[in-house]
């Protein structure tokens, strides 16, 4: 059985292409928190840190993976997309990276999939944190949109 670090990495890197060019590498992968690393050689700007879209694209892919892995942990099936995202920078990024992000409000959990199943289409928002050597570098806020199986949605664990 394949792991589920291998599955979603795997996934990613065939359906997101980009993620497969930002060196993203899925080292948490559950319902709960997915964590994705990125090394700075393919991440790189002009003075040596991590690109800024580097870092706002592998926090998007880690909070868009959370959802994308809820969904079919509850057995739902849904197309989730960005709505809007706002990215506070801490400070520079000078080397290897990671973003991890966990569900923290399950009250808004249970809202989100209760509106989905009702209506067809729900928003749910989730945040990122980015590190750099166990250190806080950066924050991601993010609001999704799951469109339901009854507007055409894919089915959420296809490869």
């Amino acid at each position: 059985m394949d792991a589920p670090e291998a599955a979603l990495e795997r996934y990613l890197h065939r359906r997101i292409p980009l993620s497969a060019a930002l060196g993203v590498r899925v080292t948490e992968a559950s319902a709960e928190r997915v964590r994705l690393t990125a090394p700075l050689a393919e991440n790189i700007n002009h003075t040596g840190t991590v690109f800024g879209g580097s870092a706002a694209a592998v926090a998007t892919l880690a909070a868009w993976s959370l959802l994308h892995l809820r969904l079919a942990a509850a057995g739902l099936s849904a197309r989730t997309v960005i709505q809007r995202s706002r990215m506070e920078y801490e400070r520079p990024i000078p080397g290897d990276f990671a973003a991890e992000c966990r569900l923290g409000d399950r009250a808004a959990w249970e809202r989100f999939t209760t509106v989905l199943a009702r209506r067809g289409r729900a928003r749910l928002r989730l945040d990122a944190e980015l590190s750099c050597a166990h250190e806080p570098v950066g924050r991601f806020e993010g609001q999704f949109v799951a469109l339901g199986s009854a507007l055409g949605a894919a089915d959420p664990t296809e490869p």
